[in-house]
């Protein structure tokens, strides 16, 4: 626990100005203010939409949830203009009274155009194609946000088959995704490394679970059916989080609607890799209730799914003393996943409008993610001569809950406020076997020893694939096949030796508490000032590579057929990507209630298996911390014309960050002869930092449709948990073993970021943007990995480390157009397409012979070009959507040791995704999507032969055919 309360106090001196003004705010008079919310006829809120004063000079805009206020220079008759694309600009007079002039709720309706057909006749089109307004609501947004952003509205996430957070915001340009066994679980922001986007909910960074205590949200716990509004923030302003580099994605929960709504939906579909069923359904309801004052919101969604996905794995002998060796074949493993996942999503809101100028909120969410898979591994290991099959019940499971509460107040007609209060947790842990006091996950281990030797080796006796062997012989990795030069010495579940006993304990708790202000300050129409501040309280407690390891103690060893076993899981052919048949690799494996036995203290004590758990090692693996964070900011927003807005200030963000763990430090005996000791002693690490983000953005409108903007912003990103770990981790499970290490002297990394961007708006919603973008980053962090050799034993050491300064440029452009200038049929195409183009450079230090030489590579997870390309059509009941995504190649793993051609890369990935929905009535859709129809892979390589594979995963096409019923 915290010594200090001098942490404390922000917190609290927070709180207690936030009440101040929440309870000053209900005494306040108001001058000649204008209140309201604009809602779409048939399509909700209307946020972004422009409310000005004919003949004045004042506008406002509305919020996220439709809201606006406006200060009006004179009192009596006034015309009121509203405006928003893909609407009727609407005029409509007022009596303007001193004090708040409360419009309540103002409809507007879609535009209205006139076209003449070929005999001169005047017909009346109206734009009442839903996912055409949808799209309006987030191009209003973007076109009048003071940061460079991409908005997402709810509906138009439902246009492709994106079933979570992160697939949500695939189709945005600049975005790449992860994609974690055929699902994205990870986004991030102009091809920078994932911790560098900053994962928001409402404004607020949620705590992360992150098993390898990475600061990025893993988004694939959240239904993208809870989700309101996606915005991509790609230059900050200063009062947004800071810690964002690559940029920042906040996701807008539910909140009530303007009118009483209910919808529900329901989807059966088919995973073509585990040839099972998957399903989901989601429910939306929103009422308002006394005079519209108390608002009421409730959404829940639950994807249940079979899936699968099967592995192709290869470790090289990098730490050979030889380096003609170091690309030879240590071991190759062959793996298949076959589980059921399960994502469940719960939100609700509460919002009470007192009066026109204060209002209160509440939301909750709880969000829980099962993963349940059984992993079925099967290695050659060249290197010990010998078969391994590893058969683990992996149950991860992720739950993100919480609560907020805040208000929105207008303290007298210049003055507003806002306040919120949140307390966020996520959890990530396994709670098996039940037959142990440790939970985690288990891992059997079985090995049989190959006598007869291989084949299809080189002169030097090593495995190498055709293009590094000295003679060419090995062939490629598609074409693997037994190297077993006995044929009778097939893996059997006679021979397969019960040798290892493993649980690897996962367990990550991180808790935040947040308390924040904003208030801002009207000075005229043309001028006005905004401060606030934002205090974060994080607990964090991690466990990653705790083992323990049971090894038996007698000569005689139980065999994998003395066990309870059943059939391998079915789906399609194992290794069905490859091209030889593998079935001779696939055994039959133990069953769950068998796994679990095998660590009960009764089987251990009886087969002979003693714990054979590295004291120092676990010790080090846990850790807790506590980091407290104090961020101001000040910034102006200055209309200088009718066509230039300057928006500029700063935001100031104090860090201190104490991890708590342990170290192990070996001790030489004091006798020759005696033996070593490990001491294990508490380490802490403190770490204590400031920083200073001045930003400016200009905007320049060259007309009513056509922005010019151009931002600096300075932003940095924090160091990970686990990198700054004060212990390290060992993984013996694994083939060679790996050892985790912190690294305490970790600094933050800084960015100074230029953007340059133009965007114009079509007439019938529709968008071409682009502009460039240039970073200047400083003490960027990596991991770096290299070979450790202790007695004879191969250790995998990954670390992470500062580098040099490096910098990223890049160039984006995109379109989306609809051709409603062709006749009939042809009018309802449109065709949607954006493309990034990204470029970096890294230095990376390293030790030769000659000295100290620098490789030059790429950010880690950076792609140097992505793409998003969507055909669409669109008519007042169907509409159709064929979309490619692609991500270009990354560098995921830098070796400082061994240089670049020892650096692991991702090769470029293409998706292909359909979908299609029709409405039987106005209330009932019918709708069809479809997941990777390209049936693309995802590919790992090291150095600069695509050939040279580390992984190959396949996961198959899913599709699913559902139901919309929007009731109310």
């Amino acid at each position: 626990m915290k010594n200090s309360t001098g942490s404390a106090k922000p917190k609290l001196r927070i709180i207690q100005i936030s009440a101040f003004f929440f309870m000053a705010s209900f005494a306040v008079t108001q001058a000649q203010t204008i209140k309201g919310t604009v809602v779409g006829k048939t399509n909700g809120v209307l946020p972004g939409a422009n409310i000005s004063i004919v003949d004045e000079n004042v506008k406002a805009v509305t919020s996220i949830d439709g809201d606006f206020s406006l200060l009006s220079p004179r009192l009596g008759e006034v015309n009121i203009k509203v405006e928003y694309i893909g609407y009727e600009t609407q005029y409509f007079p007022l009596n303007l009274k001193e004090g708040t002039n409360d419009l309540g709720y103002i409809t507007i309706a879609p535009e209205n155009k006139k076209n003449t057909d070929k005999v001169g006749n005047i017909q009346e089109v109206t734009i009442s194609r839903p996912n055409a307004l949808t799209q309006a609501k987030a191009y209003e947004i973007k076109k009048n946000n003071n940061a460079i952003m991409e908005v997402i509205a709810a509906d138009a996430i439902g246009k492709l088959p994106d079933r979570n957070a992160a697939e949500a915001v695939q189709r945005v340009q600049g975005v790449a995704v992860a994609r974690y066994h055929g699902e994205a679980d990870q986004a991030t922001v102009r091809g920078t490394p994932f911790a560098w986007t900053s994962a928001l909910f409402n404004g607020n960074r949620l705590p992360s679970a992150n098993v390898l205590g990475n600061r990025s949200f893993v988004l694939d716990v959240v239904p993208s059916e809870l989700i309101q509004f996606v915005q991509v923030s790609k230059a900050i302003t200063p009062d947004m989080d800071g810690d964002a580099i690559g940029g920042s994605i906040n996701f807008i929960t539910r909140t009530a609607p303007a009118k009483k709504t209910l919808n529900v939906s329901g989807a059966g579909g088919y995973n073509t890799f585990s040839q099972d069923g998957t399903y989901n359904a989601s429910i939306v309801y929103g009422d308002r209730f006394f005079k519209n004052k108390l608002g009421v919101l409730l959404s829940g969604a639950i994807w249940d799914r079979q899936w699968g996905a099967d592995a192709f794995d290869v470790s090289y002998n990098t730490s050979s003393a030889n380096e003609a060796q170091r690309k030879s074949i240590n071991s190759v493993m062959m793996k298949r996943y076959m589980g059921k996942r399960r994502t469940i999503g719960l939100n609700g809101g509460l919002e009470y409008k007192f009066n026109p100028n204060n209002k209160v909120y509440f939301r909750g969410m709880f969000n829980k993610f099962d993963d349940i898979r059984p992993v079925y591994e099967t290695y050659v290991d060249y290197t010990n001569a010998r078969y391994q099959y590893n058969f683990r019940y992996s149950h991860y499971q992720t739950e993100l809950y919480g609560m907020e509460l805040g208000g929105e107040h207008s303290l007298s007609s210049k003055l507003t406020l806002d306040w919120m209060l949140s307390n966020y947790q996520a959890k990530y842990f396994l709670d098996t076997p039940p037959t142990n006091e440790i939970k985690g996950l288990p891992i059997s281990t079985f090995r049989q020893k190959i006598t007869g030797g291989f084949k299809n080796l080189s002169t030097d006796g090593k495995r190498y694939w055709s293009f590094d062997s000295p003679d060419g012989v090995g062939g490629e990795y598609l074409d693997y096949s037994s190297d077993v030069a006995n044929s009778s010495e097939v893996m059997s579940a006679d021979k397969l030796l019960l040798s290892q006993l493993v649980i690897s304990k996962l367990d990550n708790n991180e808790k935040d508490r947040i308390a924040r202000f904003n208030l801002k300050y009207d000075v005229n129409s043309n001028l006005s000032f905004k401060i606030g501040a934002k205090y974060r309280d994080k607990d964090r407690v991690s466990t990653f590579g705790y083992n323990a390891v049971y090894a038996p103690t007698t000569s005689t060893l139980l065999s994998l057929s003395q066990l309870s076993t059943n059939e391998p899981p079915k789906g399609t052919q194992f290794l069905n990507g490859m091209n030889n048949n593998f079935d001779s690799y696939v055994v039959n494996p133990p069953t769950k209630d068998q796994l679990f036995q095998m660590f009960s203290p009764s089987f251990l004590q009886q087969n002979g298996f003693a714990d054979r758990s590295s004291a120092a090692s676990n010790a080090t693996s846990v850790y807790t911390g506590e980091e407290s964070v104090f961020a101001a900011y000040a910034m102006a927003e200055i209309k200088a014309s009718d066509k230039f807005k300057i928006v500029g200030g700063f935001r100031n963000e104090s860090t201190r960050l104490s991890l708590y763990g342990s170290k192990a430090t070996t001790e030489k005996p004091a006798t020759v002869g005696g033996v070593a000791t490990t001491v294990i002693s508490p380490s802490v690490v403190e770490s204590n930092y400031n920083a200073f983000l001045p930003m400016l953005h200009l905007r320049y409108n060259l007309s009513p449709q056509t922005n010019v903007r151009f931002a600096y912003t300075r932003s940095f990103i924090r160091p990970n948990f686990g990198d700054m770990s004060p212990g390290s981790s060992i993984d013996n499970t694994t083939n060679p073993f790996r050892i985790t290490r912190g690294n305490p002297d970790l600094q933050p990394t800084f960015s100074h970021n230029f953007d340059l961007m133009g965007e114009h708006y079509f007439s019938n919603i529709g968008i071409i943007s682009g502009g460039v973008f240039y970073k200047k980053i400083s003490n960027i962090v990596f991991s770096d990995t290299s070979i450790l050799n202790v007695e004879g034993t191969d250790y995998m050491v990954t670390q992470s480390k500062n580098l040099q300064d490096s910098e990223l440029i890049g160039v984006e452009a995109g379109i989306n157009k609809r051709f409603d200038f062709l006749d009939g049929f042809w009018s309802g195409f449109g065709v949607e397409f954006n493309y990034t183009f990204i470029d970096s450079h890294v230095e990376v230090p390293r030790a030769t012979s000659n000295g100290i030489q620098f490789d030059k590579t790429t950010l880690p997870n950076q792609s140097k070009n992505l793409f998003n390309a969507i055909l669409y059509y669109e008519s007042n009941k169907l509409m159709v959507r064929l979309a490619g995504n692609f991500r270009g190649k990354s560098v995921e793993t830098i070796n400082q040791n061994l240089g670049p051609q020892y650096y692991i890369w991702s090769d470029k990935n293409f998706t292909i995704d359909f979908s299609a929905s029709y409405d039987i009535t106005k209330k009932i859709k019918v709708f069809v999507e479809l997941n990777n129809l390209s049936n693309e892979s995802l590919r790992l390589y090291m150095g600069d032969n695509k050939k040279r594979i580390t992984s190959n995963e396949w996961y198959g096409s899913r599709g699913q055919l559902g139901v919309r019923w929007q009731i109310f």
